[in-house]
């Protein structure tokens, strides 16, 4: 990679072809995620690259339609304990921006296994997740019109936006359940429980 820089890389095919050469050299050819949680490279700057609330990518200022070039860079992209999302390679790390999550659950089957509801998702970069304990779900209640947004851990600090659709049968499948002597509206899904908000608001929020 002597010679090329993320940052100066001025199409997204280009840059696509830089970071699989810098991660194909410390992956050792292995198959699956790149390790990016162990590697420890400089900051090198922020890059022109920016992921929309509904999933889009754009880089310098254009979308990225092609879903493979997205796919390679969802699988380098990390989110450090500073809050900021980075692709990283094991030679340089350089900012993003993201306006929501970096990825977007665009599809929800809903299984069993010993008895207990099993919620698996699909997202928008070809990740497939269960929830539960290792991949938990969250919910936030943000805005004017108290709208709900699910989000789900991905791996890492990374998360997924639940689609609207995709939320409206996820809410479907929840129940009131006591914790911690409060009555909650609550999602399971392996083994879990996740809290989404008091029942009480919840039937006020419905009248």
């Amino acid at each position: 990679m002597a010679g090329e820089e993320i940052g100066k890389t001025t199409d997204a095919a280009g840059l696509a072809a830089l970071i699989t050469r810098a991660a194909a050299d410390r992956n050792d050819g292995a198959k699956g995620m790149p390790p990016v949680e162990r590697w420890n490279p400089p900051f090198c700057g922020d890059l022109d690259m920016e992921i929309r609330a509904d999933g889009t990518w754009f880089y310098l200022g254009t979308p990225i339609g092609r879903a493979p070039l997205v796919r390679l860079f969802s699988t380098v992209l990390r989110k450090d304990e500073d809050g900021k999302t980075y692709l990283v390679t094991p030679v340089e790390k350089v900012g993003i921006r993201v306006v929501d999550a970096p990825f977007v659950a665009v599809e929800m089957s809903v299984g069993e296994e010993n008895g207990a509801p099993v919620l698996t998702f699909r997202t928008n970069v070809g990740d497939v997740v269960t929830a539960g304990r290792e991949h938990p779900l969250r919910f936030v209640i943000q805005g004017e019109n108290a709208e709900l947004k699910p989000y789900l851990l991905v791996r890492g600090r990374l998360e997924a936006l639940v689609s609207r659709a995709v939320m409206y049968d996820l809410v479907e499948l929840g129940e009131v359940i006591d914790v911690e002597g409060r009555a909650m509206f609550c999602l399971r899904s392996g083994g879990e429980i996740f809290p989404v908000m008091p029942a009480d608001e919840l039937d006020a929020l419905s009248r």
